[in-house]
């Protein structure tokens, strides 16, 4: 391996390769930590804080390590810039031009075989000249990876998408007419023959499932495997490692049985009698999950739905009845897959309905067309260590928000790495006394009180005012998000001042932040998706302004029945549980405003308790070393700090 010390100082190739690059200490420790880890075959957890430049830290020792690398990220986003610029951009820098893939899931490639049963006319429109159907069509004759990133005119939960990609259960692999053209097992050959191959989060998950239920695999073998914005795992984990069952699926089969039968030389009749079982015994399940609750809120399912049970079991048995009549016609592989489909969802339903209360929490979420249920484990630490024990690989998680007030010990419990990982911290190199203040005034109401609301309003209004823009106001609820919004625009309009107001939910995220970024002064509502994964530096944006701690509500099912299985334990689930969690998303939410050397702002937290309660030390401590004011006069002075470095920037 190349020394590393040259690589990351002041006249190696990295500054030689990248305008304005900066030597760091602390972004060398890291790359040391990671190239000991690989070569030792241990196991890490690292937490490098915002401005390490933890990314190059951990690409390069891989890049130099010669061995096969899985880098997994918990967004596409990243993914996506990992492979297309930061790897080639370090293999021209270091001269090292390894092979890297790109591998994302099923559900992202344009799947050849279903593209050609769409009928010629489809109801969607893309809003331009041309039908998004043709769109796609035209894309698809000219794109060599089939990723449908590639298409940004069908975005992400466009009901199209399912149309045109398969699933585990409805592609029919080698079979297939298309297998030799087909581009998830093109990108999964590449992915084979390459030395880092770059994933995300849930296709790693996905993987690891897979091998545990003895199903095969999805990734190549490996040596290490490095996971960036590990913060994500434990509630992923929980997801992958759960019971889940999703009445598209039944949608999916029913769409594709008649084709199939006709292709296979069958009356398409022939299970009209099972089909419309079906599709009765679907239609009254989606009236009792609808009748549960509004649709999209996660439920607890429990002994209070005895309609929706009668619903899901009589379900089961109209999936069986018509797995029965698949596999009766016999006639090659698609009768014999379809039923399996259709066993495979019986199944999954089959084992929600008898699972045990202590398994985990029982949920289900009602929607306008589907419905989705899901049993989560409580604890999947345990689960997780003895899947990751049995892979002689290195591992190596990171993030900018593992440790709470600089012990791990949360998030090493929550994945069962207790006692089996080395550990880092790499402090921020930014200088957060100086470039920033956090500001917690005094006199606001208990968020409990009716009058919390209009105090975050009044409060947020007037900090904005005296930034002159620039903002993001970061909500923990889409209630709380909305009342704003509607208020504070109500607010300027009223008073004749003019700010951009961008409210997540209004335009697709990456719309919004390119809006904000452009503009310069713009104000940015969010909830919890803009609280991590947002990066601008610069002075476009100078303050941040949380309305209140970010405690997982305990009308969350998931949460209650959490906080339910802790006290049944003899624990304090607030102190060992609550708070930590609460801890690492403040840690995301404030790590939003200083970005580079050159940023300053205020971040603001409008919650009493921060300072009024005895956790608030813990909370305040996992933060980083900002200067603490109440003064607003101090704020006021950083806020026209900021504006004057904008202003100077412009000139």
């Amino acid at each position: 391996m190349q020394d590393l010390g040259e690589i990351f100082g002041s006249d190696g190739p990295l500054a030689r390769a990248l305008p304005g690059f900066l030597a760091r200490p602390g972004q060398l420790r890291f790359a040391q930590a990671v190239a000991n880890t690989l070569r030792e075959h241990r196991w890490l957890v690292a937490e490098a804080g915002t401005g390490t430049g933890k990314t190059f830290a951990y690409l390069i020792p891989a890049l130099l390590s010669a061995q096969r690398v899985i880098i997994s990220t918990g967004t596409r986003t990243l993914q996506d810039q990992l492979f297309h610029r930061d790897l080639p951009l370090l293999g021209r820098a270091l001269g090292r031009a390894a092979t890297v893939a790109l591998l994302k899931g099923r559900a992202n490639y344009l799947c050849r075989e279903r593209l050609q049963r769409l009928p010629r006319e489809l109801p969607f429109d893309s809003g331009g000249k041309e039908p998004l159907a043709a769109q796609v069509q035209r894309w698809a004759q000219a794109t060599s990876e089939g990723d449908l990133a590639e298409l940004p005119e069908l975005p992400d939960g466009h009901p199209l998408r399912e149309r045109i990609t398969s699933t585990r259960d409805s592609c029919t692999g080698a079979r297939c007419a298309e297998y030799a053209r087909c581009h998830v097992f093109a990108a999964r050959r590449r992915a084979a023959q390459a030395e880092l191959v770059v994933v995300n989060h849930h296709l790693l998950l996905a993987d690891l499932a897979l091998k545990e239920e003895g199903w095969g695999d999805i990734l190549p073998s490996a040596d290490a495997v490095i996971l960036d914005e590990a913060h994500q795992l434990p509630d992923l984990a929980t997801q992958f490692f759960g019971q889940q069952f999703g009445s598209r699926g039944i949608d999916q089969l029913l769409t594709d049985l008649p084709p199939m039968l006709l292709q296979n030389g069958f009356d398409p009749d022939r299970l009209t009698a099972q089909e419309q079982l079906l599709r009765r015994a679907l239609q009254e399940a989606l009236r009792m999950a609808a009748a549960a609750g509004p649709a999209g809120q996660r439920l607890t399912w429990g002994d209070a739905m005895p309609g929706f049970d009668r619903a899901a079991r009589a379900l089961v048995t109209a999936l069986c009845d018509l797995a029965d009549a698949l596999a009766a016609l016999g006639g090659g592989d698609a009768p014999a897959q379809a039923a399996q489909r259709a066993a495979n969802l019986a199944g999954e339903l089959d084992a929600l309905l008898d699972a045990r209360p202590d398994e985990g929490a029982r949920l289900i979420v009602p929607g306008a067309r589907a419905f989705s249920c899901q049993l989560l484990p409580f604890d999947i630490g345990a689960k997780l260590r003895q899947i990751l024990d049995l892979r002689a690989q290195s591992w190596v998680f990171t993030s900018a928000t593992l440790a709470v007030a600089g012990d791990f010990s949360h998030f090493l419990t929550r994945l069962g790495l207790v006692d089996r990982c080395d550990t880092l911290t790499i402090d921020s190199p930014f200088d957060y006394a100086r470039q920033a203040l956090l500001y917690a005034p005094a006199g606001l109401p208990d968020p409990a009180s009716p009058h919390y609301p209009d105090a975050v309003v009044e409060a947020a209004a007037e900090l904005v005012e005296h930034s002159a823009g620039g903002a993001f106001l970061l909500f923990t609820s889409h209630r709380a998000l909305e009342y704003s919004a509607r208020a504070l625009r109500e607010r300027w309009e009223r008073s004749g001042q003019v700010f951009r107001v961008l409210v997540q939910g209004e335009s697709p995220r990456e719309q919004l932040l390119r809006e904000f970024r452009e503009h310069g002064d713009a104000v940015l509502l969010g909830t919890a998706s803009f609280w991590e994964g947002v990066d601008v530096p610069g002075s476009a944006l100078r303050l941040v302004v949380i309305d209140r701690l970010p405690f997982a509500s305990p009308e969350d099912p998931l949460t209650r029945a959490r906080l339910a299985r802790a006290r049944e334990q003899g624990g304090n689930p607030f102190i060992e549980f609550q708070v930590p969690e609460a801890a690492i998303v403040l840690k995301q939410g404030v790590g939003r405003l200083i970005r580079s050397e050159q940023d300053s702002g205020v971040v603001a937290i409008l919650d009493p308790r921060l300072t009024g309660k005895g956790y608030g030390k813990q909370l305040l401590a996992g933060l980083p070393p900002l200067k603490r004011t109440r003064d607003l006069a101090e704020v006021r002075a950083m806020l026209e700090r900021s504006r004057g470095d904008r202003s100077r920037r412009r000139a």
